[in-house]
């Protein structure tokens, strides 16, 4: 058996379901990260990108990108407020933070998670990240005044964490994104 194979648009890294190809991208989970598979995508034409969460996504079955009669899923970044920023602006409504601190700026955040998930459905993220957070996740509980990112190709969706609703925002972290990678 060949180490490292493709089918069906599937890329299988010595048995596992290691990633899938999209366009000319090979959307790999970070756990595979290694020389021998950086050379074989290279050889291929395909650029890698490391995703946590990958692994987890084809194992429950979902499909992966390209599929007709699904809307394809995008990446989730859950941004957390920092450990230095004041204490009251942490875990309060979105209309508190508008009022006593200004709208939600990226300075004040970090990144807890960047990853796939099965869903792009708010609350479903939420309640992933309060019961059972996934692989690579660095964060507490999803709570109020958190705020998740919604990314693909084309761009992003912010949403503020409030108590019964997730308010679209404008969070413009591009400097600190583009300095992580």
């Amino acid at each position: 058996m060949p180490g490292i194979m493709t089918k069906s648009g599937m890329i299988s890294y010595y048995g596992t379901p290691a990633g899938y190809i999209e366009k000319d991208q090979a959307v790999v989970d970070r756990i595979f990260q290694c020389d021998e598979l950086k050379v074989w995508l290279r050889n291929r034409g395909l650029t890698p990108v490391w995703t946590d969460g990958v692994l987890e996504r084809i194992l429950a079955g979902e499909r992966m990108s390209g599929s007709e009669d699904t809307a394809p899923l995008k990446s989730v970044r859950i941004w957390q407020l920092d450990s230095k920023v004041d204490v009251h602006m942490k875990f309060i409504r979105y209309e508190d933070m508008l009022q006593q601190f200004g709208a939600p700026h990226p300075e004040n955040y970090r990144v807890a998670y960047d990853g796939q998930l099965d869903t792009n459905d708010l609350e479903r993220i939420c309640e992933r990240f309060s019961v059972r957070q996934p692989p690579g996740f660095s964060g507490h509980p999803m709570s109020m005044s958190d705020v998740i990112e919604l990314y693909d190709a084309d761009g992003s969706t912010f949403y503020y964490v409030d108590r019964s609703v997730f308010h679209q925002i404008r969070f413009d972290p591009e400097e600190q994104t583009q300095a992580r990678t």
